[in-house]
């Protein structure tokens, strides 16, 4: 059995990266050419594009949300174009590590279905929508060069596009173990056969071709990956093992208690967790696919298929001269997602923003984010629209929906997940957990809520009402404790 050598450890939790003590000063600016003069140069020269007034790079989320607003505000047609490099109109990635993944007696989700903007209850945005409303798609062409004084980009076929005002929405790339990597490091096996990562529609078409033939599966990383494959892997009836280095699932997030009860319900379905755990390399067989993931401590996990979910980095690659931040990474903006350079804007994964609500500079990893940086960001530029973005970090999962479930899983978070943990529920199916900090109401989760409790949380979440820890403690159901935190709201609001 061939070996690849090598020590590594790796972390992965909670994408949303805004350290407490990041400044929020405005970025430095200078005036940005009038619409008239942008106009007069884009014509002047030939390009490979035909739609030269607005140019999203990136077609995941953000570059969807951002033609929809631009439709909305008539300036798509003639004046839109969109590069990207997967092959497909842009879509909800999240169904990757959901629906997508179950078996095909599982009904399981497939294109055109999720399109954006349907996951916000908007219109399935197929290739011929982009057609119908004249925005201009160039699809398998990454871009690989940026001239800002020249105002011009270059992609990996050769092809020169210009633009008058620059949409940066490249979003993020699986992470590794070593930054100088986007993936699990060759020299330790990540590049061997049957090792999958999940970013596009490739790499989970790649991985349901091997999950059809699996018979052990291990999955690297316990936050909102490895659990989302895991409960996947769970209707292919695969031996699924989970390794990751934190004590409990989803550590950046769940408390050990709230961990130990979704832990228990992935254990009561067959899944193996291995925690704490630090991987040497990945061994292979004679035909060189993947046959083993090699501890640190010296022990071995067999396996037919391995799924790498440690997490994403920022993909800013080749715009690293419009300004980084080199705390949360990304492309630093204000708030309305202007860069250092004037007429060029980034949204979605790859922005880091001014995070209104707690005062600090944030990145966020999420399609709500995604949609609504791209919305806020498009309405800026075309409206006399000024307000900073004030988002509130909103996280969810859905897993376990495939028919013939015993179980399905629905949980939703907002807010900072900050100061001492109040967990009221048993997980018959509720539970909830609030986190409380000087007497405040910072974040909330709950789990298998109803459509009137899912509406609470982001009230709670934004008005951080002062709440009475004890009753909360006190509370003898999940409903009782929603009642309790509801009632702090009126009460703040009459002082």
């Amino acid at each position: 059995m061939a070996t690849m050598p090598n020590t590594m450890s790796f972390k992965q939790g909670l994408s949303l990266l805004c350290p407490q003590s990041a400044a929020l000063n405005r970025i430095p600016r200078v005036s940005v050419p009038s619409r008239s003069f942008r106009r007069s140069f884009i014509a002047a020269a030939s390009f490979d594009n035909e739609n030269r007034e607005y140019v999203v790079v990136g077609g995941g989320n953000a570059a969807g949300y951002a033609a929809r607003t631009f439709v909305e505000h008539g300036q798509a047609n003639g004046k839109l174009c969109i590069v990207t490099k997967e092959p497909y109109a842009p879509y909800e990635r999240p169904a990757l590590t959901k629906a997508y993944l179950f078996p095909l007696d599982k009904k399981p989700a497939r294109l055109p279905g999720f399109h954006t903007c349907v996951g916000a209850g908007g219109e399935r945005q197929t290739p011929d929508w982009y057609k119908e409303q004249g925005i201009e798609m160039l699809y398998e062409d990454p871009v690989t060069g940026v001239d800002i004084e020249k105002q011009t980009l270059t992609t990996n076929s050769g092809k020169l596009l210009k633009y008058g005002t620059l949409i940066i929405a490249t979003g993020c790339t699986a992470s590794s173990l070593v930054l100088i990597d986007i993936r699990f490091p060759e020299k330790i096996g990540g590049n061997l056969p049957g090792v999958h990562y999940i970013r596009d529609v490739a790499d989970a078409d790649s991985l349901i071709s091997s999950l059809g033939k699996a018979k052990k599966l291990v999955v690297v990383g316990g936050g909102y990956i490895g659990m989302e494959v895991a409960a996947a892997a769970v209707a292919w009836k695969l031996d699924t093992t989970i390794i990751f280095p934190e004590e409990h699932l989803l550590s950046r997030l769940f408390t050990p208690s709230l961990a130990q009860k979704y832990e228990q319900l992935y254990q009561d379905n067959g899944v193996k967790f291995i925690k704490g755990a630090k991987i040497k390399h990945l061994e292979s067989g004679p035909d060189g696919r993947v046959t083993a993931v090699k501890l640190e401590d010296g022990s071995s996990i067999e396996t037919d298929t391995v799924v790498i979910g440690i997490g994403a980095k920022p993909t800013v690659s080749p715009f690293d001269m419009v300004g980084l931040n080199n705390t949360v990474g990304g492309i630093e903006v204000d708030g309305q997602f202007r860069t250092s350079i004037p007429g060029i804007f980034a949204i979605g994964d790859v922005a880091a923003f001014p995070l209104k609500i707690y005062n600090r500079i944030a990145r966020v990893e999420h399609v709500d984010h995604a949609r609504k940086s791209a919305q806020h960001c498009i309405k800026s530029l075309l409206t006399a629209h000024t307000h900073t973005y004030d988002y509130l970090p909103y996280f969810y999962s859905r897993v376990f929906e495939y028919e013939g479930s015993s179980r399905k899983v629905w949980w939703q978070f907002f807010g900072d997940n900050v100061g001492e943990a109040v967990e009221v529920g048993n997980f018959d199916p509720k539970v909830a957990t609030f986190w409380i900090d000087s007497g405040k109401l910072k974040g909330v989760l709950l789990e298998s809520g109803s459509p009137e409790e899912f509406q609470l949380l982001p009230k709670l979440a934004r008005s951080q009402p002062s709440v009475d820890k004890a009753k909360l403690q006190n509370a003898l159901s999940v409903e009782e404790a929603l009642e309790i935190a509801q009632a702090s709201l009126k009460t703040d609001a009459a002082v």
